[in-house]
């Protein structure tokens, strides 16, 4: 008992422990008064933007009954074998248009996507060029180049598919492009140690690296390019949005209404192929 006494009473106690206070950041007011000020600017941008749209969503209730009327002509849709084989054709032209829009323009974006992407120029001005090049094609709207292309080969669908190649060629080269940027550089220093050439570095080491990547962008890029063409056809660039298009300014919205189910099909059946290769891949 005496020994346990001597024992407790040598062991030192612990020092009670004295919570500091927290050190405040003296960045927190100046990042409260960055966010009032983006707040405050947003508020007013959305002010202008309606005055400068009407927007005024009342119009919807004043509107309604001209909606009730369309949808009631538009109901039942017009199932006739006549109006079902023309959407289908329609409707498989638009699938067409689609394809070749994104697949033909997989050369032309991948060419400038390498030499719009850091790693793989090291040239400024050819860099510069390519971005260049890339920005223009992805700020004119395809149904722009459409109604360029019409006047210029004539109504149809080639006038369509060119549209998308130059549009698609932008937006996609500026994708690969940025993926080719964020992919890890140990297997290209390796080859440029090993004496491979810029191209070689690229056939080898870069577009292997960023294949899945393209992959599922190229996929995304046709699921876009599908619902595109259906606009593209209401300028006359061919597919069921021309159909669609006739119908409306015919007065014909029971037949609409079949062409908007019978795409509406097709972009179902577009999601789910599109979903079930992006799985496979993965």
């Amino acid at each position: 008992m005496t020994n346990t006494l001597v024992r407790e009473s040598a062991t030192p106690k612990a020092a009670p422990t004295r919570s500091l206070p927290v050190p405040r950041d003296p960045r927190v007011p100046y990042r409260a008064g960055s966010w009032t000020v983006i707040i405050v600017v947003l508020v007013l941008l959305h002010f202008v933007a309606f005055s400068a749209t009407d927007f005024r969503p009342e119009k919807l209730v004043t509107g309604a009954k001209g909606m009730a009327n369309f949808v009631s002509e538009a109901f039942p849709p017009d199932l006739s074998s006549e109006v079902l084989s023309k959407g289908l054709s329609g409707a498989m032209t638009t699938l067409w248009i689609g394809l070749l829009g994104t697949t033909v323009s997989v050369p032309f974006a991948l060419l400038l996507a390498v030499f719009g992407a850091r790693t793989t120029t090291p040239n400024t001005f050819v860099y510069q060029i390519a971005r260049g090049i890339l920005s223009f094609f992805r700020a004119v709207p395809d149904i722009v180049f459409a109604l360029i292309f019409v006047t210029a080969v004539g109504l149809g669908p080639f006038a369509g598919v060119l549209a998308l190649i130059c549009h698609n060629t932008g937006v996609m080269g500026k994708l690969w492009s940025e993926a080719m940027e964020d992919i890890d550089p140990g297997p290209e220093q390796a080859l440029r140690t090993a004496g491979a050439s810029r191209w070689q570095v690229v056939a080898n080491a870069t577009i292997p690296s960023v294949m899945p990547q393209l992959t599922g962008l190229l996929l995304y890029r046709f699921d876009v390019n599908v619902r595109s063409s259906l606009v593209l056809g209401l300028v006359g660039a061919g597919g069921i949005g021309l159909l669609i298009n006739k119908a409306i300014k015919t007065f014909q919205f029971d037949e609409m209404l079949t062409y908007l189910i019978i795409i509406l099909v097709v972009i179902v059946a577009v999601d789910l192929a599109s979903a079930w290769i992006r799985k496979k891949l993965a």
